[in-house]
């Protein structure tokens, strides 16, 4: 018989003696059902305000925030939760909540969700549980024993949910190991690429179109890690708008906006694939080049973005820092941004007249625009 011809529960022989079994091995007594169905309405009378504290905590964690996605995940989230508690104190394990345990796990296994998540979700759901069971159960040993029961039917719970987990890869891996694994890089693609689409929305900065300097030190961070497990080179480009505020000043800050957004653009417009633009403050970007050294990135921060704003912005000066990392020495996200920070210092101070002493690794360019030539401070 073919897998999709079984229901969850065949594929996985899980029948009503199974759970009676499973029951006994977690030690629920008669007792402790009835505990916990006498706690029922004392949750339900909290039970908004409990599914509405997790899930704040719960968007805290900016994985998790990610795979949920949206508002309206969110609220189908919040009722399947609310559900959920409310059949944990209906007293019935039965072959239908089971069922519908097993279908969790299926469905976090098929999302990507990792274990770890998961875990860290149900130890939080339970802790406010308990906490509020705590504050309104006066009779303490009721009080313990109610908490009691429901460690031993979360954990009754946490089996199901895992047994989907390791059980339906193992059936996987049984029936074809090749086709187990085409599915897994399926899933895996299909995982990244909407969690890509869910980062870019998350991190895109509106007023420009770059991503957020909040995720600049762990993008910098990965692709160096990245670089240093390839013995890659990876340069990083410190962008600044010089006499930006003045801009603001004498021209206002309609006019600033719309430097910021032609220097955005120009950036998108001349990056890889592979690149990563960030606006790092008020008028300060940086953009992250894997495999490329200081003086490709060099070709395509200076010549590129240059030709790319003459044609739209010829008032608009910058200066240009850039550091790379590898192959031999691979810095912190925070000391590669500090050596391009300061080569990107260092040829506004050149310009002066001074001659900055640039370390091997920092290469910078301070350039205008005028009349659409290329002044470069080298």
């Amino acid at each position: 018989m073919k897998q999709t011809d079984q229901t969850l529960l065949e594929q996985l022989r899980i029948t009503e003696f199974e759970i009676e079994n499973r029951q006994r091995l977690f030690m629920i007594s008669e007792r402790d059902i009835k505990l916990i169905v006498d706690a029922r309405k004392i949750v339900e009378a909290g039970l908004s305000g409990i599914v509405d504290t997790f899930y704040e905590m719960q968007t805290n964690t900016p994985e998790i925030a990610l795979l949920i996605g949206d508002a309206d995940t969110l609220q189908r989230l919040r009722n399947a939760q609310q559900r959920y508690i409310s059949d944990l104190f209906s007293g019935v394990y039965d072959i239908d909540y089971v069922n519908n345990r097993l279908r969790i796990g299926l469905v976090h296994k098929r999302i990507g969700v990792d274990t770890k998540l998961y875990l860290s979700a149900v130890y939080t759901l339970k802790s406010l549980i308990n906490d509020y069971l705590s504050r309104h159960i006066d009779d303490i040993q009721v009080r313990a024993d109610t908490l009691s029961a429901l460690e031993k039917v979360f954990m009754f719970d946490i089996t199901l949910v895992f047994e989907t987990y390791i059980r339906s890869l193992l059936s996987e891996i049984e029936t074809s190991r090749e086709k187990s694994e085409e599915y897994a890089r399926i899933l895996e693609d299909k995982v990244r690429e909407r969690t890509h689409q869910l980062e870019r929305m998350a991190r895109t900065d509106p007023l420009t179109g770059l991503q957020s300097v909040r995720y600049l030190n762990e993008a910098l961070t990965r692709y160096l890690r990245m670089a240093e497990n390839r013995q890659e080179m990876l340069s990083l480009v410190y962008i600044d708008i010089n006499d930006f505020k003045l801009f603001n000043d004498t021209e206002g800050h309609q006019r600033g906006d719309e430097i910021l957004r032609n220097v955005g653009q120009a950036i998108l417009q001349v990056s890889r694939n592979e690149d990563s633009a960030f606006r790092y403050g008020g008028d300060e970007f940086c953009v992250v080049l894997p495999r490329c050294n200081a003086e490709q990135a060099r070709d395509i921060c200076v010549s590129r973005l240059l030709g790319a704003l003459v044609e739209v912005d010829e008032a608009i000066q910058l200066s240009i820092g850039i550091a790379q990392a590898g192959p031999g020495s691979y810095p912190s996200a925070g000391q590669l941004l500090s050596q391009a920070d300061r080569a990107m210092y260092q040829h506004k101070a050149e310009q002066k007249g001074e001659d900055p002493d640039l370390p091997s690794s920092s290469k910078g360019a301070s350039v205008r625009l005028v009349g659409g030539q290329d002044k470069s401070g080298d």
